[in-house]
């Protein structure tokens, strides 16, 4: 098959676990690592790999863009507010897992069908991508009236990055509840539990349901449902309980255990972030082949 070629911005760990999840992929060929310390691990890696390292960061990458159509930037908000702008013009399309938001907030299993054509697009961050897709689950049986995430993640797996985009990451997790998980007022909520051994990552949802009488039986089938979808990307998502229904409240919790690729399994919330951006650059990818075989 036909692979559509990639590069990664930022030699982190979110960009040294994105290196290894697109090592299988079927759609994508990673050609080049992007960092600005030569002497990083991740370059160190990329360069075992046998891939193309670039160690002057972003400029470096534009005096040789034939290297890749798709960009996964993995550094800071900050950071890709410049760097979308870069890309754009230099005709890439952008993954953004950063906080930064700048294109459309994008959850593979509810709305990638509506952005294949985007030139930007964001991964919101960990917690959204946990808790959107049962937010979402639960709206489309009954309207949503509020929905607060509590997404709680060890102190060791929130890097320099996580830490420095607190703001970012409660204002966007909640932006991206209302757009896209449904509701009509979304709160979110972060906890870094210094706890040893580490945690799995875990989040709690709350949810009130508009009507007299809530539909249970078929909430809980919607919420199963996307746990599988959310499955066919990530193994590690899963429901820690059945739901809880209080009158109209709808009280759900769901842990994610990472795959171990580069990161520990108890960074579900760095890995969640990193599988779903693969998901959303391989349904780019395949809409591209398809586009170049029906032309």
């Amino acid at each position: 098959m036909t692979k559509v070629k990639v590069a990664i911005l930022g030699s982190g760990n979110i960009g040294t676990d994105l290196m290894l999840k697109l090592g299988r992929s079927e759609v994508l060929e990673l050609t080049t690592v992007i960092g600005i310390d030569p002497a990083s691990e991740g370059l160190q890696k990329a360069r075992e790999l046998g891939y193309e390292t670039i160690d002057t960061g972003i400029q470096g990458f534009l005096e040789r863009p034939e290297l890749a159509d798709i960009v996964f930037d993995a550094t800071s908000a900050k950071a890709h507010i410049r760097h979308a702008k870069l890309l754009k013009e230099a005709g890439k399309q952008v993954l953004d897992l950063t906080p930064a938001a700048v294109g459309p907030l994008v959850v593979p299993p509810v709305n990638i069908e509506e952005h294949v054509n985007a030139e930007n697009i964001n991964l919101i961050t960990c917690g959204g991508q946990a808790t959107i897709p049962i937010v979402h689950a639960i709206h489309r049986v009954q309207p949503v009236e509020y929905a607060e995430i509590v997404a709680t993640i060890s102190s060791k797996s929130a890097g320099p990055g996580t830490r420095a985009n607190i703001d970012e990451f409660t204002q966007t997790t909640a932006r991206g509840i209302e757009k896209i998980g449904g509701a009509k007022k979304g709160k979110a909520i972060i906890v870094l539990n210094p706890a040893e051994p580490p945690i799995m990552m875990r989040d709690t949802i709350h949810v009130l349901v508009e009507g007299e009488e809530v539909k249970a039986e078929e909430i809980t089938a919607s919420i199963k449902e996307m746990e599988k979808q959310v499955q066919t990307y990530v193994p590690g998502y899963r429901l820690r309980q059945e739901p809880i229904f209080d009158g109209n409240r709808v009280t759900v919790f769901i842990e994610v255990e990472g795959a171990g690729d580069y990161l520990p399994k108890y960074s579900g919330n760095l890995d969640i972030m990193t599988a779903a951006s693969v998901k959303v650059a391989e349904e780019w990818a395949k809409h591209k082949i398809s586009v170049e075989v029906r032309s």
